[in-house]
């Protein structure tokens, strides 16, 4: 049994968490055992999924909560448990603290693997050149401590890693069940039922409520959009800091009662179903796994050119846009698919383009067990 500690659940269910469980869902558990360290005060997402694997959560105080306390826990937890790891499966969107990695080699653990998934700092202004500093600082530590080197995508290898390792990345796909997302039009009528959108014109966005995924311009783009449908509707899904300043500029832009807040959803699945354009317009992306599961639905996609990885289309029916372009230029192409009907419906097309893209949850999560396996096979 091939023992491996796992780094980066939170109880948020974004991305990363959710790329961590596809694969994790995938793997033989009778070869591989998952455990999982955190450093969440509430109960991290898919944990009663992750209990039903067998699999151990370790719960640690933050740094950013209490610094002592926390470097205390740490140190202690890989004291006592890190020779009972083969594996230390470090999934990251910076480099700013990197004490785990240190702990992790310090203690025992043999195999320390770095997975990067982004390709900027969430943070702006003075704090964030101080931590973009600081990641400038480790990057260049890293090889001292890991053994192997991941990435989601080229773009975030080359954000993430040195020229020193570059050479050695392997980029670990955020590979999904495409038919598990498949367009369902039983989720559509209920839903569409449920929150009474009728007929009405549905755009939607998922994803935490922050500068990074920059629903505040997606606000500045649906009331573009509404001068060409004033009944349309927007449904914002996830939680956030920018949660009361986007809700307080829908009312300055008087378009609150066409947009709705649902908060965070453990099952996003349905709700591609229900919207008929799905508009991403980041500010940056380590790839983008929910571009991903929009398109496993079919449903349309506009995303931000150049901010986001040009390897995540997969359907013709995914367009990107710079940002230098104006709200209008955006809502006018929302309107254009609209009006060509560009959703795909048929499900042996988008399965054919998942594989050919090498998207495919099945042969990825085959190929990355044999990484954790065997450190040969790339």
């Amino acid at each position: 049994m091939y023992k491996v500690l796992t780094f980066g659940m939170t109880d948020n269910y974004g991305g990363v968490e959710s790329v961590i469980m596809n694969y994790y869902r995938k793997f033989d558990h009778k070869k591989i055992k998952m455990d999982f360290l955190v450093t969440s005060s509430s109960e991290i997402a898919y944990s009663s999924e992750i209990k039903k694997y067998n699999g151990k959560i370790f719960t640690i105080p933050s740094r950013h909560s209490n610094p002592i306390t926390y470097y205390k826990n740490v140190k202690e937890f890989f004291k006592t448990h890190a020779r009972e790891y083969d594996c230390f499966w470090v999934n990251m969107n910076n480099l700013v603290n990197i004490d785990y990695l240190k702990l992790a080699k310090k203690y025992g653990i043999k195999r320390i693997i770095i997975h990067a998934h982004n390709t900027q700092l969430m943070e702006t202004g003075i704090k964030g050149k101080i931590r973009e500093g600081i990641h400038k600082y480790n990057k260049k530590q890293l090889f001292r401590y890991a053994t192997d080197f991941w990435a989601c995508s080229q773009d975030a290898a080359n954000w993430f890693y040195d020229k020193k390792v570059l050479s050695k990345v392997c980029i670990i796909r955020n590979a999904l069940r495409e038919d598990k997302f498949s367009y369902k039009e039983s989720n559509r009528a209920k839903l569409r039922k449920k929150y009474s959108l009728g007929n009405k014109t549905v755009i939607g966005n998922i994803g935490r409520l922050n500068y990074q995924k920059n629903q505040s311009f997606l606000l500045d783009i649906f009331a573009q959009y509404l001068v060409l449908d004033k009944s349309a509707k927007l449904l914002l899904i996830g939680k956030g800091e920018e949660e009361k300043a986007l809700k307080d500029k829908a009312k300055k832009l008087n378009i609150a009662s066409n947009v709705i807040f649902l908060g965070m959803k453990e099952n996003v699945i349905p709700w591609y179903s229900v919207f008929d354009m799905f508009v991403f317009p980041s500010h940056f992306e380590g790839l983008g796994l929910v571009l991903l599961e929009a398109q496993a639905n079919g449903v349309p996609v506009l995303a931000t050119k150049d901010a986001i990885p040009a390897d995540v289309k997969v359907n013709e029916n995914l367009e990107f846009i710079s940002l230098s372009k104006s709200a209008k230029y955006w809502a006018d192409k929302i309107k254009k698919n609209l009006d060509n009907n560009t959703r795909i419906k048929n499900k042996e097309t988008i399965v054919t383009n998942f594989r050919k893209s090498n998207y495919d949850i099945d042969l990825e999560a085959e190929r990355v067990e044999k990484l954790f396996l065997n450190t040969a096979i790339k």
